[in-house]
């Protein structure tokens, strides 16, 4: 998984890196591809290509199963290579590792060499891409294709004229556009891919099995020999980059820029393509037609652009250019979101937006990369984006919202026509920005006459409150009981900065219910996407709590981030946290400001010398401190800690460990300490025994034990008598 809990299918554009693999292998004549993996990939690309573009899409699979996972899967792959000749007879043969192939570390290029020495009378060129394990999208897979295609192949080095035209995984709608658009200056253009006829053929009475269209293997030979080479990516890195490899290995210069979507990106790649070392020198007058036809309806359409507050997602070469677009046309792109990791996409897109934000009264966009729908959403609500723009995978926030979702990005799943679409040139950035604008035209049209209705002609009741909305809520831990109230835990705080004897903290241990162990460790988006879900799924799912497994506010980042991630998605909730408080007269305020409003403090002794016994030591800016020193400095923390908090409105719970004939005999004095400093409650809990703990053998306070030592309490502060001891990522009712 890229993300934990995120299913890939729910990133903006986190396909798998196969993906573009195959993508890119279908843009060359006479190609078939193998993935070697598992069958299940293999199905999953065949149905997201074949939805998007309604075609037929050959894959084979190696098939590797457990066995081949303990064993390799040199045999499977041999054997899969061997049937595609023998059925297909194809001219390249593209293989493309998985996941489960790059794991156990399968020497895919050898198989293939040793695979060519036992078949002497192999034809085919094998040519094979490695995906890097777990991450990547296809935005990485589908250059590092084309850039194995290029160094893979013997070159004809020869001076031939040529120009070699490399883009992105655009579709075959608009690479006919760019087609026509070298054809018009004369230009003898090699393309890498050439996806315009195998992705979105004409109708045959017999269906061709093998892609008789695209880009030859002789074509990308000639490529070495070609005057110059236009790579159409503004973040393409420059290891994948074909371009970058023809040009070291073989000098053919190398030419930058960006998808032309608009008019600007358009005015430079017509512009590049006219070079009298290029082309003829001058752009034909159809060109010029249509670049003044688009200006035209930009000015028609000026007048309702600057309502537009668009959320665009996808690829970054995607993002980058409709963004440019949106703003030369006066929209405010208010969120720029791609699933890659890109070096330079958030300063790129920064740049190209800058200005905006003054024009659109300091609204500055939200740009983010290894990004998901998760955190989309959330920023889509807080912004009050009106339009979203980027593939079907969107459909679930426009679902969700009642935000309109435009579809120009792969993959479309919901509606035909995917391998249609038009964004290029100047008519395809014309008709993508009158479909941006409509959408906004008739969510206003839509919306504001209904409106006009309830407020002055509708005589009936006013609306019933959403379930929930009004509701008095209730934290089921420092109510009397826990009532019907539930809490999810979210694990993102790994690390703890004190030791004490009674704790071994466990992260993957899913047969114990204790404080301190957790499944797993999410990141911050990761934990937003989870809340999210179990909101859906949890009854009266109110509060979200942090409780480690180690402390929250050693990894106060990733804690402060998750809080402030949830709280853009669900103003409503609550937030509650866990700690030892030795960090918390440092972050209590920022804690406050994001909203939290109930917060638990593990005190177990206020006495440094019953503390020293408890902590092996304590841990602050790197120095660990131990014996009295080390309880003091944790027990002067915890109390300046509570005292904040209660001036700033928080409610505070005591946690006291019962530890027998350590601190049991101090617990009252302790709950007077901790009422003192502002706390309003008091948990006094057993001591669960872990093995390998320095109390692993102290013994557990009867239930007799606890209920007479805190009947004594009592009478000093109101104690906690259900509590659960819960796990770090607990979810659900008590």
């Amino acid at each position: 998984m890229e993300k934990n809990f995120v299913n890939l299918n729910t990133n903006p554009c986190k396909m798998c890196m196969p993906m573009g693999s195959i993508s890119a292998f279908c843009g060359i004549k006479k190609c078939m591809t193998i993935l070697h993996g598992s069958q299940g990939c293999a199905t999953y690309i065949r149905r997201h290509m074949a939805t998007h573009y309604n075609e037929p899409v050959d894959i084979a699979s190696s098939s590797l199963t457990e066995e081949g996972a303990v064993f390799g899967g040199e045999k499977n792959l041999m054997k899969g290579l061997g049937n595609l000749i023998r059925l297909y007879d194809p001219d390249v043969i593209g293989v493309s590792t998985t996941c489960l192939a790059e794991t156990i570390g399968e020497d895919t290029a050898g198989i293939v060499e040793r695979y060519a020495e036992e078949h002497p009378e192999l034809r085919a060129k094998i040519i094979t891409v490695a995906s890097a394990g777990y991450s990547g999208t296809q935005f990485e897979g589908f250059f590092r294709t084309l850039r194995a295609l290029v160094e893979q192949t013997e070159m004809d080095a020869a001076p031939n004229g040529k120009v070699n035209i490399i883009t992105g995984m655009i579709s075959p709608a608009d690479m006919r556009i760019l087609k026509a658009l070298t054809r018009s200056m004369g230009i003898d253009a090699i393309f890498l891919p050439d996806l315009s006829e195998n992705l979105d053929g004409v109708h045959k009475e017999v269906y061709e099995r093998l892609p008789m269209e695209g880009t030859s293997l002789d074509e990308i030979a000639k490529m070495a020999g070609a005057k110059c080479t236009i790579e159409i990516s503004s973040f393409v890195d420059p290891a994948y980059s074909p371009g970058q490899y023809l040009s070291d290995t073989y000098g053919v210069p190398l030419y930058r820029t960006a998808l032309p979507v608009g008019l600007r990106d358009t005015d430079r790649l017509a512009a590049l393509l006219s070079d009298s070392g290029i082309g003829g020198g001058t752009i034909p007058a159809e060109i010029e037609k249509a670049r003044g036809r688009a200006l035209d309806a930009m000015v028609d359409s000026h007048k309702y652009n600057a309502q537009v507050r668009a959320a665009v997602f996808g690829e970054p070469d995607f993002v980058f250019s409709v963004c440019r677009l949106l703003a030369e046309n006066g929209a405010l792109p208010l969120i720029a979101a791609t699933g890659s990791v890109c070096a330079g996409f958030r300063d790129r897109v920064a740049l190209e937006l800058a200005g905006l934000s003054d024009f659109h009264l300091a609204e500055s966009p939200v740009i983010l990369d290894e990004s998901d729908f998760a955190e989309i959403e959330a920023y889509a609500k807080k912004s009050k984006v009106n339009v979203l723009i980027g593939s079907s995978d969107g459909r679930r926030i426009a679902e969700e919202t009642g935000i309109p979702l435009v579809r120009c990005a792969f993959p479309v799943h919901d509606y035909v026509g995917g391998q249609r679409i038009r964004t290029l040139g100047y008519e395809g950035g014309l008709m993508l920005l009158d479909q941006i604008t409509n959408a906004v035209i008739s969510g206003v049209e839509n919306s504001f006459r209904g409106e006009l209705y309830k407020s002055y002609f509708s005589a009936g009741s006013p609306e019933a409150p959403r379930p929930g909305i009004g509701e008095k809520k209730e934290h089921p831990c420092f109510g009397d009981s826990g009532g019907k109230a539930a809490r999810i835990h979210l694990p993102v705080a790994p690390r703890c900065n004190i030791k004490c004897n009674y704790c071994v903290r466990n992260y993957d241990c899913p047969n114990e219910s204790r404080p301190g162990v957790s499944s797993g460790i999410l990141t911050p988006r990761a934990a937003l996407a989870r809340y999210l879900r179990a909101k859906g799924e949890i009854a009266h799912l109110n509060v979200v709590g942090i409780a480690g497994p180690g402390d929250a506010l050693a990894d106060a980042d990733r804690t402060l981030e998750t809080l402030r991630l949830i709280r853009a998605a669900d103003p409503d909730v609550m937030f509650c946290l866990s700690t030892n408080g030795l960090l918390l007269p440092y972050y209590i305020d920022a804690l406050a400001e994001v909203g939290l409003t109930h917060l638990t403090v593990t005190v177990n002794a206020t006495d440094p010398k019953i503390g020293a016994q408890i902590y092996e030591y304590v841990e602050q800016d790197g120095v660990k401190y131990a014996g009295e020193s080390g309880a003091a400095m944790l027990l002067a923390n915890q109390l300046a800690g509570i005292a904040r908090a209660k001036v700033l409105g928080i409610i505070v719970k005591a946690n006291i460990v019962m530890l027998k004939g350590v601190n049991d005999a101090h617990i009252p004095e302790a709950a007077r300490r901790v009422k003192a400093a502002g706390c309003a409650l008091v948990n006094i809990m057993q001591m669960i025994p872990v093995r390998g703990s320095a109390f692993e053998h102290l013994g557990s306070a009867s239930d007799e034990e606890i209920s007479a030592i805190r009947r004594r309490c009592e009478e000093i502060l109101p104690q906690m008598y259900h509590c659960r001891r819960c796990r770090a990522d607990a979810a659900g009712a008590l």
